[in-house]
């Protein structure tokens, strides 16, 4: 299983960016958005279920981020707005084939099976 995540770069303070995921995994369990700033520990923001179709976000980031995907193309976006500097940090996208996880697990970096190479996204003035 293959995963891509693009569409990070620099952005004010107040921007928005939108992150792409691409996976070659036709059918998953779960699939989402995690992040690493400098010197923390990786963090799940976003996550959607497929056995219940449910997205789950992180508190940091309800109502500024928004997961979908786009099942024709075998992608999931992460739409970010109202960027703040403390969300810095290399985005990754993560998915799980093999194993069931309930409601909001999949915002559980340690449940996913399958990792893409992140993109960095900086927010700075």
């Amino acid at each position: 299983v293959q995963l891509q995540a693009s569409g990070g770069g620099l952005v004010q303070p107040g921007g928005s960016l939108r992150l792409s995921c691409t996976t070659s995994a036709l059918n998953y369990y779960a699939i989402g958005w995690f992040r690493q700033a400098p010197g923390k520990a990786r963090e799940g923001i976003s996550c959607i279920s497929s056995s219940v179709g449910r997205l789950f976000y992180a508190d940091s980031v309800k109502g500024r981020f928004t997961m979908s995907r786009d099942n024709a193309k075998n992608t999931v976006y992460l739409e970010m707005n109202g960027l703040e500097p403390d969300d810095t940090a290399v985005y990754s996208c993560a998915t799980t084939v093999n194993t069931y996880l309930h409601g909001d697990v999949c915002l559980r970096p340690g449940k996913m099976e399958y990792w893409g190479k992140g993109t960095l996204v900086t927010v700075s003035s």
